[in-house]
């Protein structure tokens, strides 16, 4: 089964040839491989690139493992591209495998060399375009175009979005929902036919492959139990409002363990370095301000969260939540939590400053979109309760409720659109413009 993830075949063709390194980041397993080696490697045969002309390593096989050393892997680089009257397209998968070694030329033992050095000397010359992979626990895009200093372009990779899940799965497509839902979009899990296979699976990479990957790169092997209870809570409580010092309140009070909030804060940005976890923080729409905290936290794959819980919680309307998320990103948009306040009056007159929460603010440019996410709207009180932050914003955005129910999309008498989840996430249409 070939996966067409169009969504970035589309972003690297727009950055061929561009004179930067290409670098695809994204949590590990969600296709970032495949993109470059089977589906851009097919787009370049394609407009006429000869096998010559395109070099690709795969630097996690054994038989490359000479070219972990950047020195070796550099000169083996240069001797393939070294026909000046040839362009050549340059893919290098799991470069973290690359080690940092010692400068040969220099006594200075902090004098290292590594895999930056390597792609910043191939990305000066003329006849080369570059591309790399990694696993996120090295290949963070905050560390690795930070040393680029401008010369490097990311393309971010998410797990499959609901759209191409439902093209791709091959079976009854009345369960694609409930299938998505429940076991996200990580591109294995659609050749899975069991529950027991899925679930294996998800649990495996949460434990063997993101967890340690955390603990090993961020040198905290000692408090595994609490980072495991810690992704434990954030689960439980995905898209609800949160902040490091309640977080660190729930471990002394239901775990019983002494957690401050400087250190739960950073092993949560752990989690969002390794492209696991993803924060959305409040904003006041009409005071125009960042609210520091609470904030609220959703994975990058529902599947993923469902499993670290044992598939005990699906509380729809949560997932539901952290789908939209995911897709508003996928789509390009900047994303934040609304809060619309006002001023009303208690039954002695007193007055009360009232904060109703808009699920979403997605911005984008120029483009608005205010996005409420509800199992359901079947009566008229709460059909009011989902709108009413909606109905004091106060400006010409568009305003959508997406339900969980098939229904006509249908505007009403305030111009607020209503439509059911998969037309919202299958049709793009819906946030564009």
């Amino acid at each position: 089964m070939i996966i067409e993830r169009r969504h970035y075949l589309d972003k690297l063709i727009a950055k061929k040839d561009n004179g930067m390194v290409k670098v695809i980041t994204g949590i590990r397993r969600c296709g970032k491989s495949f993109l470059l080696f089977v589906l851009y490697h097919s787009y370049l045969h394609s407009v006429g690139i000869a096998d010559e002309n395109i070099i690709g390593l795969a630097l996690d096989e054994a038989a490359n493992a000479r070219y972990r050393n950047p020195l070796e892997l550099d000169a083996y680089i240069r001797d393939k591209v070294s026909d000046k009257s040839r362009r050549f397209y340059v893919l290098l998968d799991e470069i973290q495998f690359v080690k940092d070694i010692q400068n040969p030329y220099l006594d200075d033992k902090d004098a290292k060399i590594g895999f930056i050095d390597v792609l910043l000397g191939l990305m000066k010359l003329k006849n080369v375009d570059l591309y790399v992979t990694g696993s996120n626990s090295h290949m963070l895009s905050s560390d690795i175009l930070t040393e680029f200093r401008g010369r490097g372009d990311e393309i971010h990779v998410q797990p499959l979005s609901y759209r191409e899940f439902h093209d791709a799965f091959d079976g009854d497509k009345r369960f694609t929902w409930r299938e998505y839902l429940t076991y996200g979009g990580m591109p294995y899990v659609l050749y899975l036919k069991s529950h027991e296979d899925k679930s294996k699976y998800l649990k495996d990479l949460f434990e063997n492959v993101y967890l340690k990957d955390v603990l090993e790169r961020n040198r905290i092997l000692n408090d595994r139990s609490i980072l495991e209870d810690l992704l434990n809570i954030i689960s439980s409580s995905v898209g609800s409002l949160t902040n490091p010092t309640k977080l660190s309140n729930t471990f002394r009070s239901v775990r019983h363990v002494q957690v401050n909030a400087n250190t739960i804060s950073r092993y949560l940005d752990c989690f969002i370095d390794a492209f696991i976890l993803s924060k959305a923080c409040r904003y006041d729409i009409k005071g125009k301000k960042y609210i520091e905290t609470p904030l609220k936290y959703y994975f990058s794959d529902v599947g993923l969260r469902n499993a670290r819980l044992n598939f005990r919680q699906q509380e729809e309307n949560h997932i539901m939540e952290n789908i939209i998320y995911n897709e508003l990103i996928s789509r390009g948009f900047d994303v934040d939590v609304g809060v619309v306040e006002y001023n009303t009056q208690d039954e002695a007159g007193k007055k009360i400053r009232t904060q109703l929460e808009i699920d979403f603010v997605a911005n984008k440019g120029d483009i608005r979109y205010y996005i409420q996410s509800a199992l359901c709207v079947d009566d008229e009180a709460k059909r009011m309760q989902e709108t009413n932050s909606l109905n004091r914003v106060g400006d010409s955005f568009k305003k959508i409720v997406v339900v969980k129910d098939d229904i006509i999309p249908w505007y009403d008498e305030k111009g607020i659109l209503f439509i059911g989840i998969q037309e919202f996430l299958l049709d793009e249409k819906t946030t564009e413009g």
